[in-house]
């Protein structure tokens, strides 16, 4: 069995966020996109994947608004939590901001809508969420 090239890819990922960049991993066999990014392709198994930058481009199918938003993300309301579905093809479960108690029910019957990724400023590193489309 082939063994997976070491990389350090969780600092690559943030050192691109630094940049303003969105970074995902391409299988070399079937060209899955994994995001977050990972060593291995979870769709065929294959050990090679290479770094693409992300478009950004997203759709949630899924929304969820918990009463009394965790104390975690404050500093990101308002939002709602969502499967978002990334243009290159991953799907992640995500915060979705711009998202109310009020107006999370007009947003629910207009599923799946157009969202995109958004690098944010957290204590101390940048991390993405995403943005409900204008």
């Amino acid at each position: 069995m082939k063994a997976a090239k070491m990389e350090k890819i969780v600092k690559t990922f943030y050192d691109q966020l630094e940049k303003g960049k969105i970074m995902g991993r391409r299988c070399t066999a079937c060209g899955n996109v994994e995001f977050p990014p990972v060593f291995i392709c979870n769709k065929c198994g294959c050990f090679e994947t290479e770094w693409i930058e992300l478009s950004g481009k997203a759709t949630f199918q899924s929304l969820m608004v918990a009463n009394g938003q965790t104390q975690k993300y404050q500093d990101l309301m308002p939002y709602g939590l969502g499967a978002v579905t990334l243009e290159e093809g991953s799907e992640v479960n995500a915060l979705i901001g711009g998202i109310t108690p009020e107006n999370a029910e007009e947003y629910r019957n207009k599923l799946p809508a157009g969202c995109h990724a958004k690098i944010v400023q957290r204590d101390g590193y940048k991390t993405v969420m995403f943005e409900v489309d204008k």
